[in-house]
C-alpha cells in the first residue's frame, strides 16, 4: 500500500511529492492517519537546511512536517494503550518513554528521542500516514471537543509557548510579558498570556500581526519601524521593563532587545531557533544581566506528559488556536508556504489538511 508524501530532495527548493510505502508500525509504535499538519517556521529552517551547525541538520530525502494530528489504524504488538480509530496529538519532540528524563517529566529533551520530520529514523507528517514510536509515551488522546486542525494548529507553537510561559518562567497574572515577533508562536504566546491573566506587549513590524495581536488580548503594540528604541519603548509601556520576554524569532536583534527590555529580576525565554545569519550564537550583554540578576531560559516543545494541562483548555474554550488558522491548503502548496516565509508573507498559522 502507497501513500502521497512531500519530500525534502533539495534545500530551498520545492518539496517532491512522492509515492511512498505506508509505515509499518514497530512493535512499540502505532500508524496514524494524518488527517491536518500544522505548517511551521521550524520546517522552514529544515527547508533551509538550517542546524547544520548544532548536527541538527535535517537529512535530504526526509519527509518534513511535525504537527500532526489525526486517527489510529495500525497498532504495534506491544501497545495496550492505545486502539484503532482513536484520535491523537503527536508532539514532535518524541521520548523513548523509558530514560530518566523521561520518567522525570522531560521527555523533551529525552537525549534518545527523536524529532519528527526533523531526522531520518522520524519521517514526518506532510504524508498521508505517519508512524510514530513509543506510542504509549508519546501519543496524546484528543478531547472529543477538539478537532484535527485545531490541534494541527496547537502544533509545536501553542505547546511551545504554554511550556515556556506556564512552565519554565512561571508566568504570573499581573505581569508584563513582552513578545518578539507575532508570528505562530509568538500570537500563541499573546493568547496564552492573555488566558493566564498577564499583561501582553506585542512587538513586530507588520501592522497585521499587531491588529491580530491586540484582538487575542496584546494590552498595548510596539512596531520598532515608529520608535527611536525598542527596549527604550517597553520600558515606558510597562513603567520599567517587562517582568518576561520571549523572543519568537530567533535574531540576534529581537533577541538582545527583548533582554534589554525586561526590568530587574527579569526573565527572559528564547524560543525562536536562529538561521544561518547567526547560525547556532547570539551575543548577550552578560554584564547588565549579572547586575540585574536577568534570568535565561531556553525551551524545546513540551513533554507530552503535560498536555493534559493544556488541551483542557482548548476544549472548554479559554484558548482557540482554530482562530489562528487562515489558511488550509493541499500537500502540492506547502511548497509555497514554506517560500512565503522566507519574507515573512505568512499571517497566522497554516494547516495542511489535504492529502
Amino acid at each position: 500500500m502507497s501513500m502521497r508524501a512531500a519530500v525534502l530532495e533539495e534545500y530551498g527548493e520545492p518539496l517532491a511529492i512522492e509515492s511512498l510505502d505506508v509505515p509499518e508500525p514497530d512493535p512499540d509504535g502505532i500508524v496514524l492517519e494524518v488527517e491536518a499538519c500544522g505548517i511551521c517556521r521550524s520546517d522552514w529552517h529544515a527547508w533551509q537546511g538550517h542546524g547544520e551547525w548544532a548536527d541538527d541538520q535535517a537529512p535530504l530525502g526526509q519527509v518534513l512536517g511535525h504537527e500532526p494530528a489525526g486517527e489510529v489504524v495500525q497498532i504495534g504488538e506491544r501497545v495496550d494503550d492505545i486502539e484503532d480509530g482513536d484520535r491523537v496529538a503527536v508532539p514532535f519532540n518524541l521520548g523513548d518513554g523509558t530514560c530518566r528524563h523521561c520518567l522525570n517529566g522531560h521527555g523533551n529533551v529525552c537525549p534518545e528521542g527523536l524529532a519528527l520530520g526533523f531526522e531520518a529514523g522520524a519521517p514526518g507528517a506532510f504524508a498521508e500516514y505517519v508512524h510514530v514510536p513509543s506510542a504509549e509515551y508519546n501519543v496524546v488522546s484528543l478531547p472529543k471537543g477538539v478537532s484535527s486542525v485545531e490541534t494541527a494548529a496547537l502544533g509545536c507553537r501553542y505547546v511551545t509557548a504554554f511550556h515556556a510561559l506556564c512552565h519554565r518562567v512561571d508566568l504570573e497574572a499581573g505581569e508584563w510579558l513582552s513578545v518578539f515577533g507575532c508570528g505562530g508562536v509568538g500570537l500563541s504566546a499573546v493568547q496564552i498570556a492573555n488566558a493566564v491573566g498577564a499583561n501582553v506587549l506585542a512587538i513586530d513590524i507588520e501592522s497585521g500581526e499587531l491588529d491580530r495581536a491586540t484582538d487575542l488580548g496584546a494590552a498595548t503594540t510596539v512596531n520598532p519601524a515608529a520608535v527611536e528604541s525598542v527596549p527604550g519603548a517597553v520600558r515606558e509601556a510597562t513603567d520599567g521593563g517587562a517582568d518576561v520576554s520571549m523572543d519568537a524569532l530567533g535574531r540576534a536583534e529581537t533577541c538582545r532587545q527583548a533582554i534589554e527590555s525586561l526590568d530587574r529580576r527579569g526573565r527572559h525565554v528564547q524560543v525562536g531557533l536562529t538561521g544561518s545569519a547567526e547560525a547556532g550564537s547570539i551575543s548577550l550583554p552578560t554584564d547588565a544581566m549579572c547586575h540585574g540578576e536577568i534570568d535565561f531560559y531556553g525551551v524545546r516543545g513540551m513533554p507530552p506528559t503535560r498536555y493534559d494541562e493544556l488541551l483542557p483548555l482548548v476544549e472548554n474554550g479559554r484558548l482557540d488556536p482554530g482562530r489562528l488558522v487562515t489558511r488550509e491548503v493541499p500537500l502540492e502548496d506547502v511548497s509555497e508556504r514554506l517560500a512565503a516565509m522566507t519574507d515573512y508573507a505568512t499571517e497566522g498559522i497554516e494547516v495542511l489538511t489535504d492529502f
